[in-house]
């Protein structure tokens, strides 16, 4: 569905109630090009490939946009320093293209520069001063390699310079950037880039940018079930998990892009053994993060830390700072991973060996875990390994199967190379359709390499201008940048909406409540949830968690929506017990009883998704 030419970009793109009903009523009716399973980053970026290629597309996801693994990330957009040490140099230079082309070009008002310190350890002594020597050469010729790609892949682009480049700092001078910094922990250290996002921003942007140019765009609708001709793949049976109807939805192919729920799509394929069936085996990775206030550690940049068996980042994040990650196996609930005092422990344990002053569960305002899937045929075997060891070793590239006619399944790889994955599977869906145009075939190649997402046009010029625009829409600079970097040039729609929302939301008043009322009207949310933690943050970058802005946002989303007062009431007291119980998880001390206390909450779609995975129906 082509949008009119009358209609502009902007207007197109807008995931309001009324769009949704409306692609609903298109899932039941057509017959798509592509069908897209999963919105997240992969699939919703997937649904742009596809959708800018003139196929038509549908994308449906279970739960919410991002509600995943692509919420729940260290917000980083990065080549990944680390697996320079593991040889990976081909991985690391195209997520560094990837970074360049996103801070750049495709989205530079969500992915912007931020310094970070790796801490080079003081050693005493003579002998010390050998391994100080040869510890700054190290780590110096790991930045400076890291550099270099960037500078090749920007060549091979013919991009600008996104990133600033690294230097050294002598201990005097690293302890000015870092203050909180131990001065008998660090010798120096050296100063690097990388790239800084709101992992569930981009992917509503994606998914916005998708529906402006024709994608149908529906999420709480569950896959249930695959439609089947013979050992042909030709559709999709879907659960509206709003209106609790089942209908099936026509497609010449259907992507799988559902990262550690793979496993679900191959069991409706075979009924059993899905690893074997589905040719990819996902693992799933919990990875836990704390975020604490801006006043907890004083410093200008942020910090990576070598741990025993990964490396630990301290990100700063608007008034507040991120600490994360652990990288452990996790094999219970997938839809709500746990977070538990074991895992908090860890993380204040690793972050405080080189602060001034420890940091304690007192200090933190928010924890979140996520599940990354990784590939873990891929996995390397060297011995001896912990578990944790294993599971950090495993394969971030990622991989694409046909199972079977027309069902193509899309796992691994990296958030910041979501638009390399949706590339190949969508290159893959062209050959079953026709055949790539290059080839002389039937669908043009990827083209999203020099497609800026939506927000992005005109940028750079309001940034640059702000604060004159503030001065003219009668706000202060500091309220316009905070739009100007949430929404880029669709900042101002959110400056035209009623007057009366031009307040603070309740316990959090770094957002406005037009914010929350354009999350509902214009950014496909369907419950409080939705909005409180992923198309703002007020869940963990509160001390409250949200529970303090829940009745506010609910009245103000229940607007947008038409919730009678029975409803706002459910949604506010869903979210209580959501938080309640993930705070009662993080007081457990192992993984199982963790899971147990966070599934204390019902999921606010009316379904539990049990151990076993999503079944056919």
């Amino acid at each position: 569905m082509r949008r009119e030419p009358s209609t502009s970009r902007f207007e197109a793109s807008r995931l309001s109630p009324a769009r949704r009903a409306a692609d609903v009523a298109r899932l039941r009716r057509e017959r798509f090009d592509v069908l897209i399973i999963g919105g997240g980053v992969t699939g919703a970026g997937a649904a742009v490939d596809a959708a800018s290629r003139g196929l038509s597309v549908a994308l449906i996801e279970a739960r919410d946009l991002a509600s995943g693994t692509s919420s729940r990330s260290s917000k980083l957009i990065h080549g990944g320093l680390r697996y320079l040490e593991q040889l990976e140099f081909g991985l690391v230079t195209e997520a560094l293209q990837e970074r360049g082309l996103l801070a750049s070009r495709l989205a530079p008002h969500l992915v912007r520069p931020v310094p970070i310190l790796v801490p080079l350890p003081s050693h005493r002594g003579l002998a010390g001063m050998g391994q100080r020597v040869w510890q700054r050469a190290y780590y110096g010729a790991g930045v400076g390699l890291y550099d270099a790609f960037a500078a090749t892949a920007r060549l091979r682009r013919s991009s600008p310079r996104g990133m600033p480049l690294h230097r050294h700092l002598s201990r005097a001078e690293a302890h000015r950037r870092f203050p909180s910094l131990r001065e008998d922990a660090i010798s120096g250290a050296i100063q690097y880039f990388d790239g800084q996002v709101d992992d569930a921003r981009l992917v509503v942007t994606l998914a916005r940018t998708a529906a402006s140019m024709g994608a149908a765009i529906v999420p709480s609708a569950r896959a249930v079930g695959l439609l089947r001709d013979a050992r042909e793949v030709t559709g999709v049976r879907v659960r509206d998990l709003e209106s609790r109807e089942e209908f099936e939805v026509h497609a010449r192919t259907v992507v799988a892009a559902t990262g550690v729920w793979m496993d679900d799509i191959a069991s409706m394929l075979s009924g059993e053994g899905p690893r074997e069936s589905a040719g990819l085996q996902v693992r799933a990775s919990k990875g836990v993060h704390l975020v604490v206030p801006r006043s907890a550690i004083t410093g200008e940049a942020g910090l990576i830390l070598r741990t025993p068996s990964s490396v630990l980042f301290v990100i700063p994040w608007g008034g507040h700072w991120i600490i994360g990650t652990t990288d452990t196996d996790w094999n219970l609930d997938r839809g709500h991973p746990a977070a538990s005092a074991t895992d908090i422990s860890y993380l204040l344990g690793q972050v405080n060996a080189v602060l001034d002053r420890p940091l304690g569960t007192a200090d933190i305002e928010g924890v979140y875990a996520g599940l990354r899937p990784l590939l873990s045929k891929e996995a390397r075997h060297r011995q001896p390994h912990s578990r944790d060891e294993q599971t950090s070793a495993l394969s971030r590239t990622h991989a694409v199967v046909e199972p079977m006619l027309g069902l193509m399944l899309i796992a691994g790889g990296k958030y910041t190379t979501y638009r390399v994955m949706a590339a190949d599977v969508i290159d893959r869906v062209a050959h079953r359709l026709g055949g790539l145009r290059r080839h002389g075939g039937l669908v043009p190649a990827s083209r999203t390499a020099d497609l800026p997402l939506l927000g992005a046009d005109g940028y750079h010029p309001l940034w640059t201008n702000r604060a004159d625009l503030a001065r003219r829409h009668g706000v202060p600079v500091g309220v316009l940048e905070h739009l100007l970097e949430r929404y880029g040039s669709m900042a101002f729609e959110i400056l035209a909406m009623d007057p009366d929302l031009h307040r603070a939301v309740t316990g959090a008043p770094e957002y406005l409540a037009a914010e929350v009322a354009y999350a509902a009207r214009a950014e496909g949310a369907l419950h409080l949830e939705d909005v409180l933690t992923r198309r703002t943050r007020i869940s963990f970058e509160t001390d409250h968690r949200g529970t303090a802005s829940a009745q506010d946002a609910a009245r103000v989303v229940g607007d947008v929506l038409g919730w009678d007062a029975a409803t706002r009431s459910r949604e506010v007291d869903h979210y209580l017990a959501r938080v309640a119980a993930e705070q009662e998880s993080q007081r457990m001390l192992d993984d199982l009883t963790a899971d147990a206390a966070r599934l204390g909450a019902p999921d606010v779609r009316g379904f539990q998704a049990d151990r076993a995975g999503v079944r056919a129906t």
